[in-house]
């Protein structure tokens, strides 16, 4: 992989699971490296150290990335401690609760919606003036196979990923003007928090590498299989390709 030395990216959704993964393989290539978390001091801090481990200036700020004042202020921390953004990742995601769409709460609905669709429109809008100073910017959005199958029972958190996607294709198409790469990567499950609630909840497994023997390849998907895919879309082997969703689930879907 080629180096990222000298870039600098930012990754929502930074302190756990692929968004972590993400954080930390961007580091390996020599990227400086800011995640954003909205809870989790510890795991951020956390992984704060493990980057700065790697010999990467690295920083951990608290936000709420799916409400605009936000997303505004996030965007002025990165200007205030790093100057620049040569690299932003999508990562901050939150489940639905598995409701027909008779029975969602409404709230739900906004909830979901709110981190998965409103949010990355506010900071790719709250940053784009910095990604566009950058002599080559990339933007990638983590999004999930859902927006291929649309399951039941999952309404709010497809609506959101299927607006995400929207998102990032009219991106690629008004940004290319400006050296900026858009892309989107579509993971199936993964062996995160989130995907250990999941097969609890809709399969009644307690152990996500249960499904080890059931999965493509012999193993559940890790983070770090989805990070690569992230290294190789903001590498100099990806300088020709945007506006591409690569999907990530070892060919289930």
């Amino acid at each position: 992989m080629s180096s990222l030395a000298g870039r600098v990216a930012l990754v929502t959704g930074g302190s756990r699971g692929i968004g972590r993964a993400v954080a930390l393989a961007l580091a390996a290539d020599g990227a400086a490296v800011a995640i954003a978390y909205r809870r989790d001091e510890e795991a951020a801090a956390k992984t704060v150290a493990d980057l700065q481990a790697l010999g990467v200036e690295a920083r951990a700020f608290r936000a709420s990335v799916d409400t605009l004042d936000g997303c505004r202020g996030l965007a002025t921390a990165m200007r205030e401690a790093f100057g620049r953004l040569d690299i932003l990742v999508h990562s901050a995601g939150i489940a639905s609760r598995g409701q027909s769409v008779a029975d969602t709460d409404p709230a739900e609905l906004t909830r979901v919606l709110g981190v998965h669709a409103f949010g990355p429109h506010h900071l790719s809008q709250a940053l784009l003036p910095l990604l566009r100073q950058a002599e080559r910017g990339d933007l990638v959005f983590v999004s999930s196979v859902i927006t291929g199958i649309y399951p039941p029972f999952s309404a709010p958190y497809a609506m959101g990923k299927a607006a995400m996607e929207a998102l990032a294709h009219t991106l690629a198409k008004e940004e290319r003007g400006h050296g900026i790469h858009v892309n989107i990567v579509a993971p199936g499950l993964v062996d995160t928090d989130m995907g250990q609630r999941l097969v609890k909840a809709t399969m009644g497994v307690d152990d996500i590498r249960q499904q080890d023997a059931m999965s493509p390849f012999g193993h559940v998907c890790s983070p770090e299989e989805v990070a690569d895919v992230v290294r190789f879309l903001v590498s100099d082997a990806a300088s020709y390709v945007t506006d591409q969703r690569i999907v990530v689930d070892g060919g289930t879907f």
